[in-house]
């Protein structure tokens, strides 16, 4: 797939809700909650404009139920796509519009997603220090089987700040 870095949207948030009142009618009481995580979650943030979407659920292993019902709506099934505890589907194909990564309540990939999303709200200067990053890959690199691996080590380093601000501001219970 072709690399397709936008400045931010706010309509983002509109197209994740709108995601999010469909899914609902879909998988109704096995969802807990949504979040809107990745760039796109992110004012002000470069990003590839594939909305990322958290589905918490109550047990992971019912959503392989819909993968028949989510592939006729058009989604790309994907398994956890080298996530163990996940599952990816994927809309859009070639033209991805969003990717929908169920997580059951207690997988901790939630909090790490959701640590790294509230981190980049709270810190403009790693924003725009990340959205220069991006272009200059995006420079480089024009196809996101190469875009993406390149990002992973600066995505690593700045997840681990992230980490440690939470630990910092997180209250002791």
């Amino acid at each position: 797939m072709k690399v397709r870095l936008n400045e931010f949207n706010e309509n983002w948030a509109r197209l994740f809700h709108e995601e999010s009142e469909f899914l609902k009618t879909i998988f109704k009481d096995e969802i807990v909650r949504f979040e809107h995580f990745g760039s796109t979650s992110v004012p002000g943030l470069k990003a590839k404009p594939v909305i990322d979407m958290m589905c918490i659920v109550k047990d992971i292993h019912s959503v392989d139920l819909f993968n028949d019902k989510m592939h006729s709506l058009g989604y790309d099934v994907a398994g956890d796509w080298g996530i163990p505890g996940r599952r990816l589907f994927r809309k859009g194909g070639e033209n991805r519009t969003h990717h929908i990564h169920f997580y059951q309540t207690d997988n901790p990939q939630i909090e790490r997603h959701l640590i790294f999303r509230d981190y980049l709200r709270t810190h403009p200067e790693e924003v725009a220090r990340y959205s220069r990053f991006k272009e200059e890959l995006a420079k480089q690199f024009e196809n996101t089987s190469e875009y993406s691996p390149a990002k992973k080590a600066f995505v690593r380093e700045m997840e681990q700040r992230a980490l440690a601000w939470f630990a910092e501001i997180k209250p002791n219970n």
